[in-house]
């Protein structure tokens, strides 16, 4: 277990503004982690510490984002009860395993997965704008992409969103209004999870963390609200705004000489 980060008091309204703005950005498109990670970094907290924290706010978020949305009738909850319980058994092999083996592989293909999104994206600008047929049946998404998308997120986790969403515009037939709340809910799901791991291994700075969890609770009804009213439209260049960003930094880090 790590030692408690002894913070200056200016320091928490800094993390509070990050946490603002990313569960703001995060309920929107996914990709807050872009923000609120390099900010509990930047006041020198232990890059253990930072990702457990990182994970505990971030969770305030993606569950408050999650619960907007299913008030909000975007989300019926029951029905994607069996990818709930698939992707958290994911996460959990996903958290489990990574303490394992090495992560190194998947930093390199990630991101060109996420260019390929990114590019296909782009080059079918109609796509996600509305509701078309799916093209899975809804049992057999949710064992693939619950499974797999809960034990990478567990396992290595940068794009999680991204890949949620486009699967189920994809492939479920969603627009990008409500693959985005079913995004949040899967992420939710994996986050509690994952969260759960670090908890136990004393890999979570309480202070910091609620204080940044507060401002994940106030962006996350503020992105949600913006989904709702705002709809396809608005989600899809802040989704490919993310997607770059995301991408960018996975090429930086496991690219850069």
């Amino acid at each position: 277990m790590l030692r408690p980060v002894q913070l200056a008091l200016w320091q928490y309204p800094v993390l509070f503004g990050a946490a603002l703005v990313a569960g703001c950005v995060d309920a929107v498109a996914g990709g807050g982690g872009l923000i609120a990670l390099p900010a509990l970094l930047s006041v020198g907290m232990p890059v253990p510490l930072a990702l457990g924290t990182n994970k505990f706010q971030s969770t305030f978020g993606s569950v408050t984002a999650s619960w907007h949305f299913a008030r909000r009738g975007l989300v019926d909850l029951r029905t994607c009860r069996t990818g709930i319980a698939l992707t958290l058994a994911g996460a959990l092999a996903g958290a489990f395993t990574v303490q394992q083996i090495d992560s190194h592989f998947l930093g390199h293909l990630v991101p060109w997965l996420l260019a390929a999104i990114l590019v296909y994206t782009l080059l079918r600008p109609a796509i996600g704008l509305e509701d078309h047929p799916p093209r899975m049946r809804e049992s057999t998404f949710y064992v693939v992409f619950g499974l797999g998308l809960g034990f990478y997120d567990g396992f290595f986790g940068p794009g999680t969103g991204s890949f949620w969403a486009i699967g189920f515009v994809l492939l479920l037939g969603h627009n990008f209004t409500k693959a985005t709340g079913l995004t949040k809910v899967m992420n939710a799901t994996s986050n509690l999870a994952a969260l759960a791991l670090f908890a136990l291994g004393g890999l979570v700075e309480p202070r910091a963390g609620l204080v940044m969890a507060a401002g994940q609770f106030l962006g996350a009804r503020l992105g949600a609200g913006l989904v709702v009213t705002r709809g396809a439209k608005f989600i899809r260049p802040v989704f490919l705004t993310m997607v770059t960003l995301t991408l960018a930094r996975l090429l930086w880090v496991n690219y850069r000489p």
